[in-house]
């Protein structure tokens, strides 16, 4: 058997006589998960998924879920129960919190919310007339609505005031038109009267409700896919950094709506996709073909035979060596500079913006060859359910071969994490974003201990990805059994080797530094969590 890169601790040593053999044809939980038998060999526990997607057609169901526990314990209507939610971000526990810590008057005045109050005008007359507080004409009472605040003012003054917030996009939380009063209007009332004016607006209103649930809820968020596939995803404990899979295939963070970036923090991989976006396309031509100014260091393409440049700034300098100079040369000199003579020590701006220049073009190059084998790697799954399908052909002892499309989803899975490891190398270890958070000894430890960790998972994936691409259908059954072991272990491997990776930035870098405001995703053997169907 091939040896592989892996320092390793007791718990994590590899048994090589065990029988993965698995006769039951069971399918795989997670697509880019294990076996049963294969997840029990190397302790990978099964979890549920902690998210849902909500679909167009699951949005009232997932709404009437919270709204029915609000009004089953406060013993409101509904339209009282969604004010306060619309209030509290849909959190029903925070709702509830409040109403045992200050109790129910404080809960429904933050809220705006007033119960129904008794109506202090009883006609007893249906010609009973009266005069509207806001248009000051005289109305009909039939022709006027009264709110739980117990306000009454005429239909058309109402209608106007709902039409006004649903076009502005305030329909949520129309308040009363009374002075100083903040008391939500009845959704009920709303919709009646703005549908008898007009129904397209009565359906926006009925729309703004319905989606109130997502744009106001902390715990779910529209899937960020182009073109927008309509769901939402929905997360059903508090840990909103998380990396989460929707219906539609998409995998993104659920904290920034990026895609799955872990285990680079938001911020590092915002300010990385905004420098990539940049920067990227040309810092080789620059490293190539240009030289920075000595003085404001901008990037200078040379377009002569003269090694002696001048900047846009006005600045000229020397071509062969950077160096600032005089305005005048001649055929044996330049004004005020030689660079044939070597000095001892010599340092410049110029050089500091090389330096950095090449430091981010290190890691920008391998961020990017890794990005590119991970969509080759795509492509592979085809051609290896193509092999599974000539293996299972065959009359071989061992009937199960989902080791090759497992072995697969671990590679990508460990790709794009290496990927993404090279960002964090560059925030963590520069001097732009942590600028003198760690002693230089601190720093040359940590980085160590970071780069030989992603150095054994660069390793491992490759090896990996090598055996995935062997002709393994052709073999003879004792090279089938040889290349089954050999992608199984090395699953492990990265699978344990991804988990220290995360462990190490958590625990080691990021918590000596500002680790709130870099908060990672925590890793899951079984990769990013697929949602599942909330039913309608």
């Amino acid at each position: 058997m091939e040896d592989y890169i892996y320092i390793s601790s007791d718990d994590d040593e590899w048994d090589n006589n065990q029988d993965y053999n698995n006769d039951d044809d069971d399918d795989c939980e997670f697509d880019d998960g294990f076996s049963e038998i294969e997840q029990q060999s190397i302790g990978i526990c099964q979890k549920a998924p902690s998210c849902k997607v909500i679909r167009k057609e699951s949005l009232l169901a997932a709404q009437k879920e919270d709204l029915q526990r609000v009004m089953d314990l406060l013993s409101l209507k509904e339209h009282h129960a969604r004010s306060l939610l619309i209030h509290y971000r849909w959190e029903a526990d925070k709702v509830f919190a409040v109403f045992v810590e200050r109790g129910s008057e404080k809960l429904y005045a933050e809220a705006g919310v007033t119960l129904e109050g008794k109506d202090e005008l009883t006609p007893t007359l249906s010609t009973a007339e009266l005069t509207c507080q806001i248009c000051f004409e005289d109305v009909p009472v039939e022709q006027t609505t009264v709110m739980d605040c117990n306000h009454r003012f005429c239909n058309d003054c109402w209608t106007t005031h709902f039409s006004i917030n649903i076009n502005e996009g305030k329909s949520k939380r129309v308040t009363c038109m009374a002075q100083k009063c903040n008391v939500i209007c009845d959704e009920g009332k709303i919709r009646d009267l703005v549908t008898a004016k007009d129904p397209i607006l009565a359906e926006k209103f009925d729309r703004f409700l319905l989606e109130s649930y997502i744009d106001d809820n902390k715990r779910v968020k529209w899937c960020p896919s182009v073109p927008h596939c309509g769901n939402a995803i929905r997360i059903e404990d508090d840990e909103y950094c998380c990396e989460v899979e929707c219906a539609c295939g998409v995998q993104f963070c659920f904290n920034c709506l990026s895609e799955a970036h872990s285990p680079c923090s938001c911020m590092m991989w915002r300010l990385w996709m905004t420098k990539c976006k940049n920067d990227g396309k040309t810092v080789m031509w620059i490293n190539e073909n240009a030289k920075h100014c000595p003085r404001c260091h901008h990037a200078v393409e040379k377009n002569g035979g003269c090694n002696l440049v001048r900047c846009r700034c006005g600045q000229p300098f020397c071509w062969l060596c950077g160096g600032a100079t005089g305005f005048e040369h001649t055929w044996s000199s330049i004004q005020g500079h030689t660079c044939g003579i070597y000095k001892e020590g010599e340092k410049d701006k110029a050089a500091n913006v090389r330096n950095d220049l090449l430091r981010y073009t290190y890691y920008y190059e391998r961020y990017m060859v890794h990005c590119d084998s991970l969509k080759l790697e795509a492509n592979m799954k085809e051609k290896l359910h193509s092999e599974v399908l000539l293996l299972e052909a065959r009359e071989l002892q061992s009937k199960d071969f989902s080791w090759a499309e497992n072995g697969l989803c671990r590679l990508r899975q460990s790709r794009r994490i290496l990927s993404c490891s090279y960002p964090v190398s560059f925030y963590v270890f520069g001097q732009s974003l942590f600028k003198n958070e760690m002693t230089p000894k601190e720093m040359e430890i940590k980085q160590n201990l970071f780069e030989n960790l992603q150095q054994q998972l660069e390793i491992n994936v490759e090896r990996l990805s090598m055996f995935l691409e062997e002709p393994f259908a052709e073999y003879p059954e004792e090279k089938v059994l040889e290349t089954r072991m050999k992608i199984m272990t090395l699953s492990t491997v990265t699978d344990n080797l991804c988990e220290k990776l995360y462990d190490c930035i958590d625990n080691d870098l990021l918590v000596t530094l500002e680790q709130a405001t870099h908060t990672i995703a925590r890793y899951s053997s079984n990769g990013v969590a697929k949602a599942s169907e909330l039913p309608n």
